[in-house]
Order: C-alpha cells, then structure tokens, then sequence
C-alpha cells in the first residue's frame, strides 16, 4: 500500500513560547519627583485627580465644624509667649483678636503666613485688632521666629497642642499635619469669623482685615 504523504503547508506548527515580561516599577509610576509640591516642610506627590483629598476643597473653604464656631464665646487660655512669660486671652478684651493657628515656625508656608500677618500689621493696628499666633513650638522656637523675620506680634506656645484641641481645629493630610485656621474676635471675645485654608496662608491675612474693615 502506498504511505499517503501530507504537504507541508498542512503540517501543524507551534508559536514561539512569550513569557510575559514582569511590569516594571518605573512603567507603574504617573507621578515624578519633579512635580512635587511643598507644603510646611513637607513633600507630597500630587494625588490622582480621581482620589484627590483635596478635590473639593477651595479658596473659600472658611467655615469648618468645629468645637469653637461663629458665634460662640472663645474659650479662655493662659500660654507661654515667646519670652516665656505666661500671656492670657482675658488680656486683649476690649479689643477685637485674630487668633491664628498654624503648623510650626520655619516652614515655607507658616512663614510667608507670618510674614504677611507682619506687613500687614499697621491695618490690622488701625482697625484695632491685635493679632496672636499659636504653634505647638516652645518658646525659644517662637523667639528665634519671631527676630529672624521681625514679627511685631505675639506667638504663644501651646506645647501638647492642648489649646488647639479644646478650639477643635481641624488636621489636613488624615491627621498627619496640624490644621491652619484662623479665629476672629470681636471685644466680647466672640468668635466672629472662623477661616481655614492650610494650602493659601496669604488669604488668612486677606479675609481677616476684609472683615474687620467691615464692622
């Protein structure tokens, strides 16, 4: 019997084997380090806009839920100033107070904050308001601050964060860094205005003088 013969066009071929090449770590990254931003001395990546904690907040993100909120009477403290002389709230009533919270003295943005409140401090003067900084840096900490940039105001000491606590100012970054909020008082110590916005330090100075340019 004669062998049938296939042609070879009909024979069955394999495919080279492709081994699925791993992903690599570089191809995973969609954020560089040259887009870092800098916060209070802090580097943070750029979030996804699709995960963004920040995605809702704005300009005008002012008014917050807070233990001390417009229209509630300022809770009274007793903090260390910057030459560690024990300074009280009960002490500028009569007077309108901006009372402002912020992250830590030499940080980028609480010093342009500081910086701002400084230049700006002739106004504040003329509307009649004193102004009062609050960290939970030490005393020598405050003092050094406050002659490196020739701050003409307060900043007390409120070490354990204790004051901050009992206003219920808010933490940005899940907790991770103290909130940046800012109180007005009127000469009842009232709480008139409540300002918060951790990212445009300079606005905290812009709405403040706005409001009390408005009584």
């Amino acid at each position: 019997m004669a062998a049938l013969s296939l042609p070879k066009h009909s024979l069955p071929f394999t495919l080279p084997s492709q081994t699925p090449k791993p992903h690599s770590s570089q191809n995973l990254c969609i954020i560089s380090n040259s887009t870092q931003s800098q916060f209070c001395g802090l580097k943070l990546s750029p979030p996804s806009p699709f995960s963004s904690p920040f995605s809702s907040r704005t300009s005008k993100s002012a008014i917050v839920n807070a233990k001390v909120s417009e229209g509630s009477l300022a809770p009274a403290f007793t903090l260390r100033d910057q030459d560690g002389r024990n300074v009280s709230l009960t002490k500028f009533k009569g007077k309108p107070v901006v009372v402002y919270f912020y992250p830590a003295d030499e940080t980028p943005g609480c010093t342009k904050q500081a910086c701002a409140f400084r230049d700006s401090y002739e106004k504040f003067k003329k509307a009649g308001a004193e102004v009062i900084g609050i960290s939970g840096d030490d005393s020598s900490s405050h003092k050094s601050f406050k002659q490196k940039y020739k701050l003409p105001f307060t900043l007390l000491s409120d070490e354990g964060n204790k004051v901050r606590k009992e206003w219920g100012v808010p933490s940005d970054l899940f907790g991770a860094l103290p909130g940046r909020q800012t109180y007005v008082l009127d000469k009842n110590g009232v709480v008139r205005l409540v300002y918060n916005n951790q990212f445009q330090p300079e606005k905290h100075i812009d709405e403040t003088l706005k409001f009390l340019q408005s009584l």
